[in-house]
């Protein structure tokens, strides 16, 4: 089991962001005990493309076998609250297929006495002509 990510009081973007990161990385290199950690029983993903998967569900599909080559991160921006995290930014996630997806990236963290885990992750593809604006 890895550390749980603890943060008793004053959590800032800095946290977030390193969070996020810590996140997005065991997404890659398929860390399951730290995207086990990370990820609220109920936790919930909302693909580009519209599907639906419950962490039972997203989780097995990132063991079974390479889901992401890369993520890259781009600039994010917090809401943070006692409870709860909102952070947003855009990336671009590479597939083990060679396509490439810019999208807006959206994470809903709640603490969960003093545990932050994701519970809500929702993506939206910025098409090129959209990106360059």
């Amino acid at each position: 089991m890895t550390q749980p990510v603890l943060q008793r009081e004053g959590a800032s973007e800095e946290f977030f962001r390193e969070l996020e990161l810590r996140r997005t990385r065991a997404l890659v290199e398929r860390d399951m005990a730290t995207l086990g950690d990370l990820h609220a029983p109920e936790y919930e993903l909302i693909t580009p493309a519209g599907k639906v998967f419950d962490r039972k569900r997203y989780l097995a599909a990132i063991e079974s076998e390479p889901f992401y080559a890369a993520w890259e991160v781009g600039e994010m921006a917090f809401r943070i609250s006692p409870s709860m995290a909102i952070v947003r930014y855009k990336a671009r996630l590479t597939f083990p297929s060679g396509r490439e997806v810019i999208c807006w990236h959206t994470d809903a963290y709640e603490n969960r006495a003093g545990l932050w885990q994701a519970v809500w992750s929702q993506a939206t593809e910025v098409r090129e002509t959209q990106a360059q604006a």
